[in-house]
């Protein structure tokens, strides 16, 4: 027969919340770090001082963060063997690696957006897409298509197999970051957003530059804006039927206004 020992609610707060000021002693601020959990600040200062438990999510949350078994709620830190105290520091960890884990949902929602921008190939055009946030583990990514009509025009293969991108967001101070390609490491673009104010605080607004060679037939360079459309996908067939390339007068009034048409991109 096996024994277990029964352990009170206080007991196990008291537990968790030194071994989570274990875990926090590497880390640069408790405001950051709260951050890239996405836990507000205060419940997090709660679960330090023993006060409150996390939720079952959000604990997985903080052992993911930190490499860690949901032991962390029994054990002192020093007796689970399996798993180091804090997440080691690799080449670019305090560069890059704040970054790309644990995007707040309010920061970039889960969901489908419409996009719009100018043309690469064809300056005096519009495309207005549609693309889908998602979230795997603790990383963040978008997919999506390049539109069929733009492509065909530059000679590329239009197929949805060959149109199909994917990519990587990464958080920044004051933005964020999107690294996408299509198939085979073809026509990637690097793209910047931050939130703007708008009526229900779902647009970002920011640039997309795409990878190719200096004196590339169009444009390199141009704005972007993403228009949050929530995660029903009747939303999402409804943004794809009016997509597409279009003259500048086509664009939804919000993305006219922000895209500044008639303003050179700087």
């Amino acid at each position: 027969m096996t024994s277990s020992v029964y352990r009170s609610p206080v007991a196990l707060r008291d537990m968790f919340s030194a071994n989570l000021r274990t875990l926090v002693r590497g880390q640069r601020s408790i405001s950051q770090l709260s951050r890239q959990l996405g836990i507000n600040r205060t419940q997090f200062n709660r679960y330090l001082s023993g006060e409150s438990f996390p939720r079952p999510d959000v604990l997985a949350r903080i052992c993911d963060f930190f490499d860690i078994d949901a032991r962390v709620l029994l054990e002192p830190i020093d007796s689970i063997r399996n798993t180091p105290p804090a997440r080691p520091r690799s080449f670019l960890g305090d560069f890059v690696g704040a970054g790309i884990e644990f995007i707040a949902e309010e920061h970039f929602p889960t969901g489908f957006y419409r996009t719009s921008r100018r043309s690469f190939e064809a300056p005096d055009r519009f495309v207005l897409g549609l693309v889908h946030v998602c979230r795997e583990g603790a990383s963040t990514y978008v997919r999506g298509y390049d539109n069929a009509q733009a492509m065909a025009q530059a000679g590329l293969p239009h197929s949805p197999h060959a149109r199909e991108f994917r990519g990587a967001v990464a958080e920044q101070d004051e933005g964020l970051t999107i690294l996408a390609t299509r198939r085979g490491a073809l026509g990637g673009t690097m793209s910047y957003l931050r939130r703007v104010a708008s009526f229900e605080n779902n647009y970002w607004l920011g640039y997309a530059a795409r990878t190719v060679p200096e004196g590339t037939r169009g444009i390199r360079v141009t704005r972007l804006v993403h228009e949050f459309l929530g995660t029903r996908i009747a939303n999402a067939i409804a943004a794809r039927r009016t997509g597409g390339l279009m003259a500048v007068s086509e664009l939804p009034e919000f993305h006219h206004r922000l895209l500044q048409p008639s303003h050179a991109f700087r």
